[in-house]
Parts: structure tokens; C-alpha cells; sequence
């Protein structure tokens, strides 16, 4: 008897499942921070690590990476890394702790945000499909400071500035994969960016009734399509039971268009509100090559080199700072994962996959000609749950971007990611005697 039915209602669960996703994250663009740091006051954000706990925890390395065992999006020609009939669903979340500290000041924020969804199928014998949403950028950040010139405090009183942002973008992305000669696959995502973006800059004349609150800022709705594509070439060394892989990755750059409303209030009385469409941002064209080593299945070892190309990009908002220029980012990363006995029966320790990495990031960010620069380290485990490759995996990521040098903030994280993966065989045919 095929399990039809069961496979039904798991296709069903998967996308209503995807559908609620995508509902909570347009809800949580305005209502909620997707992240926290002052580096997010520029350009589109701060970008958001991509990949699983699986990639996290290896530094966040996929590009060449491949694991019949778990979802790895990072490259569209990974995802024929899979049994034939197998279904594998993919749900993360993350947890964000950050302290962030500059020459005069400390602050703290802590932030629970969903890390991604992924679902991916065969399509016909070594082909594969795979859909999921993912956070792209995120602004967070909230600066408030108080007039200290005694002659205007003298003639106002109280006055106080203040700055603060929210919004995300997140990218929706399909793809499939297919496999030529045993040894060369390629992939490609459609890649469909969507969300918003708000910024406002406040002056609060706190103790005189004589001047009204002034509120100036942006809101942003945009939306886009792009694509990425990827390669990967496998070379078995059958004398030792493993495999050499080699990756490669390329994003397609675009302008992501939409409507811009710059506003201007002083109390209830409009100043300026002008809305416009097709202002929106660069987005850079991003490659990526990657290795890895495999050995059986004990243990793996890969790094992945990412640039992308932010040097040329242009934002509307670019003249209100004129400390900020975007860069050329890079992000250098390297990991390894080890499974004592992935078959043991007495022993369930040792059929837990331990994995640990670390990440060097130069970003798109350039602050007085000096660019914000950021380094961790990054461990977790999956454990296996039920049989063949469920698990439940959890990652840390510690970490420090910018410095107290050149008048920066010094932000410092830890972050912890927790990942359900449901694997499932379809078609299966039972018999009984």
C-alpha cells in the first residue's frame, strides 16, 4: 500500500506552514526588530547570516558542502544531495543577544525572530525542488540624545534627538537542481525579495509647550526579483570511502523598487509629505566558492570565500550621512562536523553530529573612510530524533562586530539558533507476509 494520504497531508501541512511564515514575517516588518545594531541605520540594514543551524554552525559555510541528511540552500545545486524519495522540511528560529558599547555609552537588546523555512522534493529520479523564505536585511536601532549647548537649554529647555528604525526584508525563494553524470550538479533560485522599511529622525522639546514635537522620516515598501545559480563537482576517492566537492555560487544584482513616502510633522500639522515610486535600493551581485572534504560518513571539513559587490550601490537616503559609504563586503568562513557512529544502538551519543566553525566578515559598511569589520566563532550539535535523519539541532554563534577605535560602536553577540528537520520517505510500498 502506498502511504498517499500521508503524503498528501504532509505537502499540505508544509505549505500552510510556509503561508503562516510568510504571514507572521510582513507582520513582524513594522511591529517587531528583526535585529538590533547600529550598523543597521545604513543602506538596507545589517544582512542576515544566511543558511540553517546546520550552515551556522560550521562557520556558515555551504557553497560545498553536501549532506543527504539536511536541507543546505546556500547553493541551488546542493539539494540533489538527497536520498531519491526523500521530503525533508526545514524550521529555524533564533534568539539574539546583543551589547553594544561606544566611548560613552552601554545598551542591550535581546530579539526572537524566525531564522527560515524550507521544504524540498524530488521531481524525477536526480532532480529536486525546493521552497522557502528566509530574512534578507533587518533594521533595528534606537539613539536618543539630549541638547547639551546651555544657551538652548537656557531659551527651550529640555530638548532631546532622537533616531530610530525598524523593518525587514526577506526573501522568498524556489529553485530546483539536477544531477548530469554522477559527478556535476546545477541548480538555480528565482529569489523574490518584499518588505519595509522605516526611519525616523525625532526632536522632543520635552518641558516648553511653545514648540511642537518635529518628526521627519522615510518609509519604504519595496519588492524584487532576482535569481542566484549554482554549480557543484563531486569527485569520489573510493580508496578511502570519500568525496571531494567543489562549489560555486553567483547572485544576480538588481534595483529593488517601491514606493518612498519622506514625511515632515511638527505636532499635528503636516510639513512635507511627499510619496513617490521606483525609489528603492541596489542590491549587489554577490559570488561564492566553496570546498569540502568528506570522509564516510564521520566527518566533513569545508570553507567558503563570499564577495559582494556593494561598492556602486546607491540608497535615498545616502546624503543625511555623509560619514557612510558602501564597500566591497567579504566574508572568509571555515568548519568541520564529526559523528562518532552514526549507526550505533547502544550508545546515543555517539550518533549525535558535533559540528563547529569560525567567520571573518569585512561589511558593506564603510564608516569615515574605515570599514566595520566582524569575527566569531560558531559550535552546535544535531541530535537525532526517531529515525533515519530527523533531528533537532542547535547552534551558538559568538561574536564581535566593529571596534571602539575611529569613534565606532562596539557591538558584541550571542546568538542561538534551534532547528527542526523532519525527513520522510514517499512511495513507499509495504508488504506483509
Amino acid at each position: 500500500m502506498f502511504k498517499g494520504n500521508h503524503i498528501l497531508r504532509t505537502v499540505v501541512a508544509s505549505l500552510v506552514f510556509l503561508c503562516c511564515s510568510l504571514s507572521i514575517l510582513r507582520g513582524q516588518s513594522t511591529d517587531a526588530l528583526g535585529s538590533y545594531s547600529p550598523y543597521s541605520l545604513y543602506g538596507v540594514g545589517k544582512l542576515s547570516y544566511q543558511g540553517t543551524a546546520y550552515n551556522t554552525m560550521m562557520g556558515g559555510i555551504g557553497i560545498g558542502m553536501r549532506d543527504n541528511g539536511v536541507i543546505n540552500y546556500l547553493n541551488p545545486a546542493a539539494i540533489t544531495a538527497r536520498d531519491t524519495l526523500a521530503f525533508m522540511l526545514d524550521f529555524g528560529v533564533n534568539q539574539q543577544n546583543l551589547y553594544n558599547r561606544d566611548n560613552v555609552t552601554k545598551s542591550a537588546y535581546n530579539i526572537f525572530n524566525m531564522q527560515n523555512v524550507a521544504f524540498t522534493f524530488p521531481i524525477y529520479r536526480k532532480s529536486a525542488f525546493i521552497v522557502g523564505i528566509a530574512p534578507f536585511s533587518d533594521i533595528g536601532y534606537k539613539f536618543l540624545s539630549t541638547e547639551t549647548d546651555t544657551g538652548v537649554e537656557a531659551g527651550i529647555g529640555d530638548v532631546k534627538y532622537q533616531k530610530y528604525g525598524t523593518g525587514s526584508i526577506y526573501q522568498l525563494f524556489f529553485g530546483a537542481s539536477v544531477m548530469f553524470f554522477d559527478r556535476i550538479s546545477i541548480g538555480a533560485q528565482g529569489i523574490y525579495y518584499f518588505g519595509s522599511i522605516n526611519k525616523h529622525n525625532d526632536i522632543l522639546f520635552n518641558s516648553s509647550s511653545m514648540y511642537n514635537t518635529v518628526s521627519t522620516g522615510w518609509e519604504y515598501k519595496v519588492h524584487s526579483f532576482s535569481g542566484k545559480f549554482g554549480l557543484q563537482y563531486i569527485q569520489p576517492i573510493r580508496k578511502y570511502d570519500s568525496e571531494l566537492v567543489i562549489g560555486g555560487t553567483y547572485r544576480i544584482g538588481n534595483d529593488m523598487r517601491g514606493d518612498m513616502v519622506r514625511y515632515a510633522f511638527s505636532g499635528q500639522d503636516t510639513v512635507m509629505y511627499d510619496r513617490s515610486s521606483g525609489a528603492g535600493f541596489d542590491i549587489a551581485d554577490e559570488f561564492g566558492v566553496g570546498v569540502s572534504y568528506r570522509s564516510g560518513g564521520k566527518w566533513a571539513v569545508g570553507a567558503d570565500f563570499v564577495q559582494q559587490n556593494w561598492h556602486k550601490s546607491q540608497f535615498p537616503d545616502n546624503g543625511m550621512w555623509p560619514n557612510f559609504s558602501s564597500s566591497t563586503a567579504r566574508y572568509y568562513k571555515a568548519g568541520f562536523e564529526i559523528t562518532p557512529n552514526m549507526y550505533d544502538i547502544r550508545y546515543y551519543m555517539k550518533r549525535v553530529t558535533y559540528r563547529a566553525g569560525a567567520y571573518f566578515e569585512q561589511s558593506y559598511v564603510r564608516l569615515n573612510g574605515h570599514q566595520v569589520n566582524a569575527f566569531g566563532i560558531t559550535f552546535g550539535a544535531s541530535f537525532p530524533i526517531y529515525r533515519g535523519h530527523n533531528a533537532v539541532s542547535f547552534a551558538i554563534d559568538i561574536g564581535q562586530r566593529g571596534s571602539l577605535r575611529h569613534n565606532m560602536v562596539r557591538e558584541r553577540y550571542i546568538n542561538f539558533i534551534l532547528n527542526i528537520n523532519l525527513h520522510d520517505v514517499w512511495f513507499v510500498k509495504y508488504r506483509y507476509e
